[in-house]
């Protein structure tokens, strides 16, 4: 897998803003309430919206491996920041590091979630009409040099048949 033609910071700022629904629960939790099911679908649904945006409207290179990384940045630091504030607030460790086994699926679940947002990007980027190239492919519809005869107009015609 070629990372190098992914922007890190990028990565880490999409899986960043992920954490906005871990906190959004925390944060409802210890006001005594359950967030529920629909706002925590809805937080999803909008982040996923950011990231779509955020990737399918700028120049990122590689839009579906640039949202997988940034499903994999967000489930790490879930995991660490379940780590940290667990013991914090419940007095005992819980998540993902008091059952490693969760671990790996929580990985794969990210994963997946960054992948499904990466083609909705791609698809995006299609529909905008802004394809993607391979990296570091320069565009082949540059105009002629001035002067020059172009493509069309050389000793033969456009159907191939010679002018003379």
């Amino acid at each position: 897998m070629n990372l190098s033609h992914v922007r890190p910071v990028l990565v880490l700022v999409l899986g960043l803003i992920a954490l906005a629904r871990p906190l959004a629960s925390i944060v409802v939790e210890q006001s005594g309430h359950d967030l529920g099911a629909a706002p925590r679908l809805l937080l999803t649904a909008a982040i996923t919206l950011v990231w779509v945006a955020a990737v399918g409207l700028s120049r990122a290179l590689r839009p579906v491996l640039t949202l997988v990384l940034a499903g994999l940045v967000y489930a790490v630091a879930a995991i660490v920041l379940s780590g940290i504030l667990s013991p914090l607030l419940l007095g005992h460790l819980a998540g993902p590091l008091a059952q490693p086994l969760a671990i790996v699926p929580m990985l794969v679940v990210n994963a997946l979630w960054g992948l499904v947002a990466g083609l909705l990007a791609l698809g995006v980027r299609h529909l905008r009409g802004a394809g993607i190239r391979s990296p570091g492919a320069a565009a082949t519809t540059a105009p002629p040099a001035p002067g020059s005869p172009g493509p069309a107009s050389s000793a033969h015609g456009r159907d191939g048949t010679s002018r003379s």
